[in-house]
């Protein structure tokens, strides 16, 4: 055979080659596509989204179309690579005004009830569930209360909650809605559970008592959450909260002690001052630069280090100081009113306080929140409500049904570039032939 002749054929076997396997990855990349919008509607049905809040929905709306699949389009519109409603409605064929109209389908209260109530009927029996089993088990699902807040940029005209708000991810001040959430951490991230959410008004202009701030905003959340946990028949324990130190108010920290008699843990600030058991005063600031504390190691951290200490706040009174020194990070300190945790269990429950970032970070990049187009305060709140659901189902699908196997990225990168191949009636998916 001619070497230009046997050159053609090998080059004509490489592209054939190169076809199938095309095809393979095509047909698996199909595949995972399908899996994943199929454990996602088996989440929504497991959570009762189907039933409860999209059934409602439609009766209001006086629809006779099945809305569930428009419902996970504005839930989750970054599946269809979409993320801005009006985006979303031309990829997928849809009446520009479907968005608007499912997001301004209930008022501000019926949307935060919803959330509440997928957060109790989440949360209870799960509670009734680890009760009964040994202290061991019991162990590696508690409870981390943990509250964080965070500024929306907003797009369109300028709503009754846009001001201006100190954004701490970027470090100045900008113009947006500001949103209190407060999470329920279970085990070491086993499960993140937003259990309640705010928006935050800025005071009026002229006459009349100004609205809530975020300390009051913080204590009325946990204590409603917390009665209507009871008012369900769980026997909860006492509380244990995480925040930063903007919630290091000792009115809110003495209100969790007393009314509920949890605790409070915050990060230090360095321009508190402290007077240690042997009657020096100190500053943050020296707490952390400190040469002369005897360090123990985390028995649970290898590599990580602790001091705990004593001292007296002329603010705060008996406080706990936990100071960390971990490789490669800056060390700070943590702070809580006297309590018989030990530093190692402060230290496990302020890791958990992570989660929130992961949450807001989901919230921002992967569902785009701040990507609203809506004009009245009902179809925002929708809208944050729905993204907040949908975060929610997100990890339920990735932790609780795949175990782990599958990530909320994989889900969405997967579905977002296949979305058109997969065959799903539910969710109102017909795959292209």
């Amino acid at each position: 055979m001619a070497p230009s002749k046997r050159y053609a054929k090998k080059q004509a076997k490489a592209r054939q080659r190169r076809r199938l396997q095309a095809h393979e990855r095509l047909e698996r990349d199909r595949r995972q596509a399908q899996r994943a919008a199929e454990v996602l509607h088996q989440a929504l049905e497991d959570l009762g989204l189907p039933a409860n809040l999209v059934g409602e929905i439609e009766g209001r709306l006086h629809s006779q179309h099945k809305l569930l699949g428009k419902m996970v389009g504005v839930m989750f519109p970054a599946l269809f690579g979409c993320r801005t409603p009006s985006e979303l409605c031309r990829v997928r064929g849809w009446d520009k005004q479907w968005p608007s109209r499912i997001l301004g389908a209930l008022p501000k209260r019926s949307w935060l009830k919803r959330l509440r109530r997928l957060a109790l009927e989440v949360l209870a029996p799960l509670w009734r569930h680890v009760a009964s089993k040994s202290p061991a088990t019991q162990s590696r699902w508690q409870w981390t209360w943990v509250w964080d807040d965070a500024v929306f940029h907003t797009y369109g005209e300028q709503l009754g909650w846009v001001g201006r708000w100190w954004s701490g991810q970027h470090k100045r001040v900008l113009s947006g809605i500001d949103g209190l959430l407060l999470l329920v951490v279970i085990g070491d991230g086993r499960l993140v559970v937003p259990v309640d959410f705010a928006m935050r008004r800025p005071d009026p202009v002229g006459p009349g008592a100004p609205c809530r701030d975020k300390l009051r905003w913080a204590r009325v959340m946990l204590d409603e959450r917390m009665a209507a946990l009871r008012r369900h028949g769980l026997e909860l324990p006492a509380p244990i909260m995480v925040a930063d130190s903007w919630f290091s108010d000792s009115k809110l920290m003495q209100h969790v002690g007393d009314t509920h008699q949890g605790t409070l843990l915050v990060e230090g600030k360095q321009s508190y001052i402290f007077t240690l058991a042997n009657g020096h005063k100190v500053k943050g600031h020296d707490l952390i630069e400190g040469k002369m504390w005897r360090w123990r190691q985390s028995p649970w951290e290898p590599g990580v280090y602790y001091v705990r200490l004593r001292a007296t706040s002329p603010t705060y009174g008996q406080v706990i100081i936990v100071i960390v020194d971990e490789p490669g990070q800056d060390r700070f300190s943590l702070r809580c009113l006297e309590t018989t945790l030990s530093a190692p269990q402060l230290i496990r429950r302020w890791r958990r306080r992570t989660w929130m970032e992961f949450v807001f970070r989901t919230l921002k990049h992967l569902l785009g929140t701040e990507a609203c187009q809506v004009h009245s305060e009902d179809a925002y709140d929708g809208h944050l409500v729905l993204r907040l659901m949908g975060s929610f189902v997100l990890f339920y699908t990735s932790r609780v049904i795949c175990k782990g196997c599958l990530t909320m990225e994989a889900i969405i990168l997967s579905l977002k570039h296949y979305w058109r191949l997969v065959d799903l009636e539910a969710l109102g998916l017909q795959a292209l032939s």
